[in-house]
This record gives structure tokens, sequence and C-alpha cells, in this order.
């Protein structure tokens, strides 16, 4: 039951929609339907199929709130949910931030589902997983990884006369192979909405390649170097900045992009020539749902354009306050690059780091966006356009702002996919100058 049609999910926020007594209702289904399988020192080891489908209900007397979510879809329970909502928004203080129910809006379609990734079924999943133990068993490797398909729907209306009804696929896989005598450690990660654009073969030779070639790191001298960083490494760090071009947070000088005195940085330059960064719920690699948490209609946003901060993002409550025009969050992130892979970026470095993945990154301070981290799973070093040999591993202190001001060359845009709590991502490998390394770390 986890996958409703439009017309079943129609009927049901109206049915809730008619029980309510409150002066606003909001109504919220959404379900999926996900599979997985799991494997680690080359046997599979979990595998399973879960359904789950919920309705929230949120309803206003004034500025007075209340939410219930259930999962039975029967009468009585959705009458149930109603009146709990509205018993607890009754019980409620106000909020002084309210903001009525959105009015009546139409929804741009995005292109977020796939019918041959919802059709994947446990044989596919099985196949993914093997060809990654078979071919690691073959070569004295020890492999583990997770891959997991999704389908899913989310419909969203309210007593204003707003409806949104969409269906959206995905998949995931990770994989990480060891030798084993654990000296030497591979990764690799994959995302997709078609899995006709994933290649389980693929994915796992690079993890296998990369484990070989890790064997025997070398110690190399902290310090500030030229890296080339792949597009998994560079999503997790960018992920911390991209918060910050909240226009609340920017004004309240809780933000990289706050000014002294509650001015933002708006129109200023904080990047290299080259970054361009945008939002787009209908990119053809990465769609995401064409409104957001709130039923706000997402839009095309260039949030840095030629290196300068072009858009901050409003809230409703925000944009009254500050006479700004509110849309919906972003969804996805799409940074451009060019059409350079990853070897052609290290052909190009005299001296320098290859850094596959980077993990355990945490904020040492908001305003810079100052983060701490460790690289991992394959950490190589690079001379005169070729990766010489494996080096150990690293902490470092860095920021992604600084980052995005000491670029040197930028390639290709990937798919990193993300889930209900990260963005879906297009982001580039990247060749960054002065990149700060503050320790060593045996940990491979």
């Amino acid at each position: 039951m986890s996958i409703l049609t439009q017309d079943q999910t129609k009927r049901i926020c109206d049915r809730v929609l008619s029980l309510s007594k409150a002066d606003e209702c909001i109504v919220s289904v959404e379900g999926n339907r996900i599979g997985n399988i799991r494997f680690a020192r080359n046997a599979v080891s979990t595998a399973g199929l879960s359904d789950d489908t919920r309705i929230e209900v949120q309803v206003a007397f004034g500025k007075r709130q209340g939410t219930a979510t259930i999962n039975e879809f029967d009468d009585k329970s959705l009458e149930r949910a109603v009146r709990r909502a509205e018993d607890l928004a009754r019980l409620a203080p106000e909020n002084p931030e309210f903001m009525p129910a959105i009015a009546k809006t139409a929804y741009k379609a995005s292109d977020t589902f796939v019918q041959r990734t919802a059709n994947i079924d446990p044989e596919f999943r099985a196949q993914a997983a093997a060809y990654a133990m078979e071919a690691c068993r073959k070569k004295g490797l020890v492999a583990a990884g997770f891959f997991t398909d999704r389908a899913s729907f989310e419909t969203v209306a309210n007593s204003n006369g707003v409806f949104g009804h969409q269906v959206a696929t995905s998949l995931d896989f990770t994989c990480t192979v060891r030798t084993e005598d654990g000296r030497g450690s591979g990764w690799v990660k994959r995302s997709a909405r078609d899995v006709g654009r994933f290649d389980p073969r693929e994915a796992a030779d690079v993890a296998i390649e990369k484990a070989l070639r890790s064997v025997d790191a070398k110690a190399l001298e902290p310090g500030r170097y030229t890296v080339v960083m792949e597009p998994s490494a560079t999503s997790d760090l960018l992920t911390f900045m991209i918060g910050g071009f909240n226009a609340r947070m920017a004004d309240e000088g809780r933000s990289f992009l706050s000014k002294q005195g509650g001015a933002n940085r708006l129109g200023d330059k904080l990047f290299d020539q080259q970054v361009n960064i945008w939002t787009d719920p209908w990119d053809k690699d990465v769609p995401v749902l064409p409104w957001d948490g709130n039923m706000m209609p997402r839009e095309r946003m260039h949030l840095v354009k030629d290196g300068r901060i072009n858009a901050l993002n409003y809230s409703r409550f925000w944009g009254q306050k500050k006479g700004q025009r509110a849309i919906g969050t972003a969804g996805n992130i799409i940074m451009a690059g060019t059409d350079k892979n990853t070897a052609e970026l290290i052909a190009n470095t005299k001296k320098g780091v290859l850094v596959t993945r980077t993990w355990y990154i945490r904020m040492v301070d908001p305003q810079s966006v100052a983060l701490t981290g460790l690289t991992r799973d394959g950490t190589f070093y690079i001379e005169n356009g070729k990766v010489k040999h494996p080096i150990k591993n690293f902490r470092f202190n860095e920021s992604p702002v600084s980052m995005l001001n000491n670029i040197e060359e930028i390639g290709k845009p990937v798919v990193i996919g993300g889930d209900e709590a990260n963005y879906s991502m297009l982001i580039p490998s990247m060749k960054i100058r002065d990149f700060n390394f503050t320790s060593l770390s045996d940990a491979v």
C-alpha cells in the first residue's frame, strides 16, 4: 500500500479537510518502499524491503497550531487524527511567527520518477552486491557495502485549495574494499534516479583499484598542499556552507554571509570567478519535488554567480519582515564544472594530494565555516601529473569558503545523492591550492 496514486491521496486529503473545524488545515500524505542489501566480509549480512505510509494533519485556530500523524486510513482513524491536532492547537500558545497556510498555487511537476528504478527486485540487488564480493574474493580483498533503492510518493493539500502529488525514485550504492591485512582501503559511492545510469561493476572496480593502490602508505609532512578532491569529498564539505544562504541566519549574524550591524553579504564577491552554484528542482540529473517542507513552490535560484553572492533564501516570515519575496527552500545544489575528468586534473598537477573521501567532519566556527575532519579510503601523492604513491591520511582544518576562493581547476560534475535530511547534489571534482592539512592519521 506504500505507493498510492494521485486519485487515492486526493480522496484522503479531501476527507481530512472536510473533517476539520479549525480556521485552516494542512494535510501531507507520504509513503515509500525501500529495498536494501548489505554485505560485509564478502558475504551478504542483511537484505530486506520496508513499506511505510503516513498522514500528517496540521491545523490552526488563529495563531495556535497543532499537529498529529497517523498511519491508518479508515474514516475513524482520519477523524481521530484531525481531532487530536485540533485539541493540541487549542492548548498551544500563540506562535509569534505564525504564517497562515499558503494560497492556492500550481506546482510545475519535476521528473523525479523512473519506472525501471521502481522495478528493482531482490535479484538485481543481489547481483549488485555479488559482483563486488566475487571480484574481491578473486583478488584476495574484502568487500563491505550497502545498496538501497527507493520508490516514494508525497501529496500535499490545504484548506485554501492547494494540492500537489508526485512520485519519485532513487538509488544509492556505497562500497568499501580493504586488503586482508588491513593496510589498504578504497571506497566508492554512486547515486542515481535512473537505474540505467548505475553500473555496479564500474563502481566496485573503482573501490578495488583504490584499495590495491593504497597499500604501504608513506607519511607526508602536514602542511598546505594543492589537492585534487573527488566530488564525494568536496560535497561533504560544501554541505556545511549551503545552510549559510538562509537570509535570516545572515541578517542575525549567524552565518558566514553576515556583516556587522545586521547586514548581509548579498552582492559581495567571496569566491573564485569560476564558482557558479544554483538550485533547480527541474534539473535533469538531480530533480527534486517542486515544493519544500512548508509547501512553498521551489524555483530555480542562482546562489553564486561568477563568485559573487547572488541570492539568499527568505522564509515567508522573514521575507515579510524584510520586504523580500519568499520561495521554497532548495532541495538540490548544483555547481558548474567542465568536461575534465579527475584524471585530467591530476595530469595538470605538478605536486599535490588526491583525496578520495572526507569523513568525521565537525564544525569549528560557524561564522567562517571552519571545519575539521579526516581523509579516508585512498589518499595519494601526486607528482608531475601522476599518482606516485599512497600516503597516510591527514586531519584537516579548512573552510569551504576558502576552498572556493582557492580553485585552480574544476572537473566534471557528478551526482551525489541526498535523502530527506540532505541535498541532492551535482558537484564536480576540484583542484584547490593551499588546502590545510594539520596532522597525520594512522587509520586507513
